[in-house]
């Protein structure tokens, strides 16, 4: 296979058609971001395919994503959002598995009210089907939603999951624990991966450099070792603390000198393994 460099994790925003409830008023996110921005960043850095991942709680993000990929060669792999917990889960899950694009599905934890939603028997249901049906798992999460994380590892063995932004530890604080710990627990089912994305933005948006970053890159990368991990940009919530660039270079900052075919895996293998791009 060739090596295609895959972004793993970008958003597209468009206020007008979608309500993202987790935006601030006066946000600088709270205006349009589309293909045209992103393209000269991927460009600059090589970066030739993309995974277009929700950032709505709604159905009309999905319609929104579509249609811009549908006219995006970059982007490869469209991840939307369906509420896992309605009864009528399974039924608008059939209506996206021969979407164009489709590669999964990822609920907005974090911005629930209940921690352990992720562990509730209505969702339980529709976590079957995913398994079943073998449909990409994105879990956005801080640390204090992995114990009931690693309940549904422990329920759904074959669960095709990956962790976004490392779990969002609390880097601004330079503290490790119990994030550490928990991630290692994460990482021992081997069906799980990570991806090494939106982490600036959990550090201090005006003081942080490379070296806030070391220590949880290079725990994920002990724990999860390159073929489990793949770069993500989180644009544009990335532009909120600095730019596409300075994320690529904070990453490459933070990485040993890795074999040729283990950056690949980082930066595009595990990605397009995971996601079947």
């Amino acid at each position: 296979m060739s090596r295609i460099k895959v972004d793993a994790h970008q958003h597209f925003i468009k206020p007008d058609q979608v309500s993202y409830g987790w935006m601030t008023p006066g946000s600088p996110l709270a205006r349009d971001f589309l293909p045209g921005e992103l393209e000269p960043w991927l460009e600059k850095q090589g970066i030739e395919k993309t995974i277009l991942v929700q950032a709505a709680e709604e159905e009309k993000d999905n319609r929104f994503m579509f249609s811009v990929a549908g006219s995006c060669d970059f982007v490869a792999g469209v991840v939307i959002w369906l509420d896992l917990a309605s009864p009528g889960f399974g039924s608008r899950l059939e209506t996206y598995l021969d979407r164009p694009k489709f590669v999964g599905l990822r609920p907005m934890l974090e911005c629930l009210p209940d921690d352990d939603w992720i562990a509730g028997q209505e969702v339980g249901q529709a976590l079957d089907l995913i398994q079943e049906k073998e449909i990409c798992f994105d879990v956005l999460s801080h640390p204090r939603h992995l114990p009931y994380v690693l309940e549904v590892l422990e329920r759904f063995p074959k669960l095709r999951a990956v962790v976004d932004h490392i779990s969002k530890p609390p880097i601004k604080d330079g503290r490790m624990e119990p994030w550490a710990e928990l991630m290692a627990r994460v990482a021992a089912h081997d069906n799980v991966f990570c991806k090494l994305s939106g982490m600036i933005t959990e550090a201090d948006h005006q003081a942080w450099g490379p070296k806030d970053l070391r220590p949880y890159i290079s725990h994920v990368l002990d724990i999860f070792g390159p073929e489990r991990l793949m770069f993500g940009s989180d644009w544009p919530v990335c532009t909120l603390a600095g730019s596409y660039d300075q994320v690529v270079e904070a990453l490459l900052a933070n990485l040993p000198r890795l074999p040729a075919g283990q950056m690949d895996r980082i930066f595009g293998g595990t990605a397009r393994e995971f996601y079947r791009i």
